[in-house]
């Protein structure tokens, strides 16, 4: 057709009849290209590009929250090394209190066991000096008023008897 339309028109001159209806037939092609085919696919170029760009901005959107969640995630693990460094130092102490609190009870109860023990053991002094001084001044008697029943009298053998039992309690003081 083409080859006509050049060849009429280089023989005979140019026809317009020919030349409209291929210019008509051109347009009409444009138009349904743009209608069918053009619009469609810049819409779905549009389209793609929208989705194309909000993706990019889900994706900043979801790195910047991925930012901030490490952030928080950073300054939470700080303060629990923090918190676990206070109850460290807190447990430290506390058992150095306790351990302070245990050397000065036992050190008590051992002082206190100490005068419980010389206070038993100054008592059984006593009473074994005293319970000697009886048996002694017992003896003493027994023995003096079998030697001098005779010769002396009640209360001369009650002061020889005093005197001996005092000489024996100032012997065993100074022990």
């Amino acid at each position: 057709m083409n080859t006509t339309f050049l060849l009429s028109a280089t023989e005979q001159g140019v026809a317009w009849g020919d030349f409209i209806f291929y210019i008509v037939t051109f347009l009409i092609l444009l138009a349904l290209v743009k209608k069918f085919a053009w619009t469609p696919i810049t819409d779905m170029m549009e389209k793609r590009a929208t989705k194309i760009s909000n993706d990019i901005d889900s994706a900043e959107q979801a790195r910047q929250k991925a930012e901030e969640l490490v952030e928080k995630r950073d300054l939470a693990l700080k303060n629990s090394r923090s918190e676990a460094s206070q109850i460290i130092d807190r447990a430290k102490k506390n058992g150095e209190q306790q351990k302070a609190n245990i050397v000065s009870s036992a050190h008590e109860e051992v002082q206190t066991m100490k005068a419980n023990a010389k206070k038993d053991i100054q008592q059984e002094r006593q009473e074994a000096l005293d319970s000697v001084k009886n048996d002694v001044a017992e003896l003493s008697i027994e023995i003096a008023s079998k030697i001098i029943r005779k010769e002396l009298t009640a209360d001369d053998q009650k002061a020889l008897v005093d005197s001996y039992i005092e000489g024996l309690g100032k012997q065993n003081e100074t022990r």
